[in-house]
């Protein structure tokens, strides 16, 4: 990935978005840390939540200028997350002293590749939620101890170093075991899903098309490189209309037939269609919640009983 590249273009103020709880943030907008004047940009932005970087988007000799940034940005009384260097490398203990005089959103640990890098992580930022960033084979051979370890609020995939570091390619084929790891860790753990690694260009139908991959193997938070890509990926991972009528006509169906468990697929069903509506509100998505079709055709189901 190349934060570096993120650029903030005049925004509409009615298409200012809103930071919401990190359980169920959808775009994670990664913002270069030595670039103080696009910090306001990215807080008006459509992102759930701003990771303001000082790992991989800062050079070395920068670094120091970029946590003063970072810093002088939340001791203003901004609650925004930041990207922090990884466990082991010569600037994350003075990052996590830095940040704990101010109490940061939450931290995004990056190079995570075991345990102690998330609880020795947590003992010096007590109370902060860390998102584990696994970007390599030996994070992610050790990612469901991850996922356990206490101090991980959530996973995210670093895919651009984990491709440097595997070899492997960007198709999606390529990287269902990676994401399927991912996904099944957080689950396990009883984390919030996983959140995917970013999609690199200014393509709407790449973002489009990467942002239903990362639905399809059941992540709910995707990185952005730039704020123009936060709205197509909450749209993206929210829930579309089909389901939200689908879940509508279930439940309408389902109280017109006695509100009574009919046959296997209904408990998985309800788990499913409420799941739809709850996140439909906790996201603002407007729908009608009546519903009333007596000609309606039943509500498809999974499993077919005669």
């Amino acid at each position: 990935m190349n934060p570096s590249q993120n650029s903030v273009s005049a925004l509409d103020p009615d298409d200012i978005g809103s930071r919401i709880d990190p359980v169920l943030a959808r775009s994670w907008l990664l913002v270069n840390g030595l670039q103080y004047d696009r910090f306001q940009g990215a807080a008006n932005s459509r992102a759930d939540i701003v990771v303001l970087d000082i790992e991989d988007a800062v050079a070395p000799k920068d670094k120091l200028v970029a946590r003063d940034n970072v810093v002088r940005w939340i001791a203003a009384g901004n609650r925004d997350w930041v990207r922090v260097n990884g466990f082991g490398t010569q600037w994350w203990a003075d990052d996590l002293a830095a940040l704990g005089q101010v109490k940061p959103g939450g931290v995004m640990l990056a190079m995570v590749e075991s345990v102690d890098h998330v609880t020795e992580t947590a003992k010096r930022l007590p109370g902060v939620p860390i998102v584990a960033l696994v970007e390599t084979a030996r994070g992610l051979e050790r990612i469901s101890e991850i996922a356990s370890a206490k101090g991980t609020f959530r996973l995210a995939f670093g895919i651009g170093d984990f491709r440097r570091d595997t070899g492997f390619g960007d198709q999606p084929a390529t990287l269902a075991y990676a994401r399927s790891r991912f996904t099944i860790a957080a689950k396990a753990a009883h984390l919030p899903s996983a959140i995917d690694g970013p999609t690199v260009g200014s393509s709407a139908l790449k973002l489009s098309e990467a942002t239903a991959v990362s639905a399809e193997f059941g992540m709910t938070g995707k990185i952005c490189l730039t704020p123009d890509q936060c709205a197509a990926v909450n749209e993206g991972l929210s829930p579309s209309h089909e389901e939200i009528a689908w879940a509508l006509e279930f439940f309408a169906e389902y109280e017109r037939d006695g509100g009574q468990i009919r046959n296997g697929s209904d408990l998985p069903r309800i788990a499913r269609g409420t799941k739809i509506l709850d996140l439909a509100r906790a996201y603002g998505i407007e729908f009608n919640e009546e519903y009333d079709d007596p000609d309606h055709m039943p509500a498809p189901s999974d499993t077919y009983h005669y």
